[in-house]
């Protein structure tokens, strides 16, 4: 049995001023308060290897990650994060959630927001956490957003990011609990955006088949392909393999989006790595029990380049509509609880060659 010992200071927006101030430390780990100059509050969390930039009231995304001296985190148009609700209107974190009433791009039948009220859903409790469990020291950022619509939808989303002393791997993990006395519809999505680097190799638990690694041929109404694009698509469609390096010149411009069917360990994890040129690897790992879909997303242009190695989902991201279509909708319980939890960061070039020989043999 796993022990998790801790302690938690609550926070408050009004901690956060334009200047960074030290919160708490701990042995290696820190978190310090600051506000970006959009006004939006900022939590930064350190240990040895790395630091992580948090939003504890907007969506509690995770802003940036770094790791290493290497920045994981996508390129984007936007230095800093924006304080609003639009999706689209502030861009480029490491990790979003998204959901949960509903998740994905909606068709123009659809009534909710690109992505769902989560991705900036204004958290009313956020709090920091110190603590030691089964892996060792750490320091977290949690907090709970409810969410209630009369007559519709009442749920509290938990979400716990941990970074853990001398890793440099972090672990989010997230509870989403119905308060109705009635069933909850749920779609959950993580949308993990790391920066690809030329050449780099995707290599992960699924078996690269047409069958298993499925392009999305459908182009939402936001997208406006270049030329050549849809032929891209097609050849992906038939050879999804042609992806797995991240060759300079493959045009995923705008984006180009594949599900994946993955395999999971005896543990339960599956697995996914950008393995750099210098053998290293950006690094995540879900449980397909909690997270059955896994969307891949690519974004190479001139003002974004993102990696979405894996986007951990309960369906997949085609809007409430298409995916209730193919049966994709969760259902909680009155008072029912979903969670999940999931690992991400950097790999040094031993583990890298590790974890690529273990999913080898896992296929």
């Amino acid at each position: 049995m796993s022990i998790d010992t801790f302690s938690i200071i609550h926070i408050a927006p009004e901690f956060f001023t334009g200047r960074e101030k030290t919160l708490v430390e701990s042995g290696p780990l820190s978190a310090s308060t600051f506000r970006f100059d959009s006004g939006v509050c900022g939590l930064r969390l350190k240990n040895e290897s790395g630091s992580l930039v948090l939003l504890p009231f907007q969506g509690q995304q995770v802003w940036s990650a770094e790791f290493g001296g290497r920045n994981l985190t996508m390129k984007s148009m936007f230095a800093e994060p924006c304080p609003t609700r639009e999706y689209l209107h502030t861009y480029g974190a490491f990790l979003l959630h998204c959901g949960a009433t509903a998740m994905g791009v909606p068709t123009k039948e659809d009534t909710h927001p690109l992505h769902g009220e989560l991705p900036n859903a204004p958290y009313q409790h956020a709090y920091v956490v110190v603590g030691q469990d089964e892996r060792g020291s750490y320091i977290g950022l949690g907090g709970q957003y409810t969410y209630t619509v009369a007559f519709n939808h009442n749920y509290v989303a938990e979400p716990l990011v941990k970074l853990v002393a001398g890793s440099t791997l972090f672990q989010l993990t997230l509870g989403i609990t119905n308060l109705k006395r009635s069933e909850m519809e749920l779609m959950y999505l993580a949308h993990v955006n790391f920066r690809p680097v030329d050449d780099g190799r995707l290599v992960y638990s699924a078996h690269c088949t047409p069958q298993h690694v499925r392009v999305r041929t459908s182009i939402p109404s936001h997208i406006r392909p270049r030329p050549g694009y849809v032929e891209f698509i097609e050849e992906l469609a038939r050879h999804p393999e042609q992806h797995n390096l991240l060759a300079p010149g493959l045009i995923f411009d705008p984006e180009v989006v594949f599900f994946i069917d993955y395999v999971a360990d005896a543990e339960g994890w599956a697995h996914s790595m950008q393995v750099h040129p210098d053998g290293s690897a950006d690094y995540i790992r879900h449980r397909p029990a909690q997270l059955d879909k896994g969307v891949r997303w690519i974004s190479r242009t001139a003002d974004q380049d993102a990696l979405g190695l894996v986007l951990p989902a309960t369906a997949e991201p085609e809007g409430y509509l298409a995916e209730q279509a193919k049966g994709n909708i969760k259902v909680l319980p009155p008072q029912g609880v979903f969670r999940c939890e999931i690992e991400m960061g950097v790999l040094a070039p031993p583990e890298a060659r590790r974890m690529e020989e273990k999913i080898i043999q896992m296929l």
